[in-house]
């Protein structure tokens, strides 16, 4: 077993530090408070000390060979509170009509939105480009384990789960949506405005503009943006599409970036997953038949969550019978219960 993911604890803080050194990106900033209050909050949600709307599931990708990170993934169990709410830009179509021209014109509206009580999100996917052509395509696996961890603690979770992409921005990082709206209310760059946006939204709702934004009005480089899946989350949007993901009118105000969402229990992951008895198999047969997979336990102590690929069969009954090997990784015995999720 090469890679292993698992709940971020206190204990990967270091590694963590270390892979936000090659990254430094809002989700994973390469500053140690801000680490050390990620692993705080993952293992307190893993835990079960904060309360459930606070939580912050942080999984850590491990390369068992080499001793270190190199992804990380979350899941915030729900956005929006009275302090904090989920705050977006509503996308929609205005018609107006002049009978003296004889002019009809449909106008994109961008309206502000605040929700107190919002769905589950998914985020933070960050791989080490290093790993990132690995043929274990390791940012499959750190994605897919957080659909495992929903399906398995189901009611931990929103009706509905969120997931944000960015757009295109300039080479230097600049949201070209930013600059044409934000920064003139905020007087700040971007990427102060995001990073603060983490910790405290009420500068949003302070400084914004109240009521409609016609996007005629924005320059076009700022219109182009405006719901548009950047290079970069390309690949993360078609796999959220084939899961059951779809863009819901609905972008980031900082960068126009499209929303995506799927009610929980219809995302093909979810469904896939299943918990039954785990019996160990012959290794040479599970590797003609057996189906690609994430095998998972989760337990009431540090590392909360443990998943490993592996193979998997379907035996009569309900059992699924992988290989020895992973049984063993996952401390699981033979004929105990775990979680599964087929990869393909």
């Amino acid at each position: 077993m090469r890679y292993e993911i698992r709940a971020a604890t206190r204990a990967d803080r270091d590694d963590l530090l270390r892979l936000s050194e090659h990254l430094d990106s809002v989700n994973l900033p390469h500053d140690a408070a801000e680490i050390d209050a990620i692993v705080e909050a993952s293992e307190g949600s893993f835990d079960g000390r904060l309360e459930e709307r606070a939580r912050r599931y942080v999984f850590v990708l491990r390369d068992l060979e080499e001793r270190r990170a190199v992804g990380t993934s979350m899941v915030i169990a729900q956005l929006g509170s009275r302090d904090y709410p989920y705050v977006f830009f509503d996308v929609h179509d205005e018609e107006r009509y002049s009978a003296t021209l004889d002019k009809h014109f449909v106008h994109r509206v961008l309206t502000m939105g605040y929700s107190y009580h919002g769905p589950t999100e998914i985020g933070g996917l960050v791989v080490h480009p290093d790993a990132r052509r690995a043929p274990e395509r390791l940012g499959m696996l750190i994605s897919y384990a957080r659909f495992l961890f929903i399906a398995a603690c189901r009611e931990r979770f929103q009706p509905r789960v969120l997931a944000e992409l960015l757009p295109p921005l300039e080479p230097d990082g600049t949201s070209r949506l930013w600059e044409a709206v934000g920064r003139h209310f905020t007087g700040l760059t971007y990427r102060e405005a995001d990073r603060l946006s983490k910790k405290n939204k009420e500068f949003i709702r302070g400084l914004f503009p109240n009521g409609d934004i016609y996007v005629s009005l924005l320059p076009t480089s700022a219109q182009e943006v405006i719901g548009q899946v950047g290079p970069q989350t390309r690949g993360v949007a078609k796999m959220l599409t084939r899961i059951g993901f779809r863009y819901v009118d609905r972008v980031d105000p900082f960068d126009g970036g499209p929303h995506f969402m799927a009610a929980t229990d219809e995302i093909e992951l979810v469904q896939r997953a299943r918990r039954s008895p785990l019996v160990a198999g012959d290794p040479a047969h599970l590797a003609e038949s057996a189906r690609a997979c994430l095998v998972a336990r989760i337990i009431d102590e540090p590392p909360y969550f443990r998943a490993v690929p592996g193979r998997a069969r379907v035996a009569p009954g309900e059992d699924l019978l992988v290989d020895p090997a992973t049984l063993t990784h996952l401390e699981l015995a033979d004929g105990e219960p775990g979680w599964v999720l087929p990869l393909y």
